[in-house]
């Protein structure tokens, strides 16, 4: 999955991109519980580790990332 597929996953579930520096988007989210942030490269392919680490600081399903 491309870094640009996963930041309009997490738009769709309300995140917002509030900066970007060289290929790192930052998203966030604010809640209740307070502002979840995630920052996630914008590469053609990212990694099974870092596209985890996304879905886990994200806490969207992880069936949301699958395609």
């Amino acid at each position: 999955m491309a870094g640009e597929d996963a930041c309009r996953i997490l738009e769709q579930h309300g995140f917002v991109c509030v900066r970007q520096r060289g290929s790192h988007v930052v998203m966030q989210k604010t809640s209740e519980a307070g502002t979840i942030t995630v920052p996630i490269p914008t590469h053609a392919e990212l990694k099974r580790g870092t596209l985890r680490s996304v879905i886990r600081q994200s806490g969207v399903a992880k069936s949301e990332f699958e395609t």
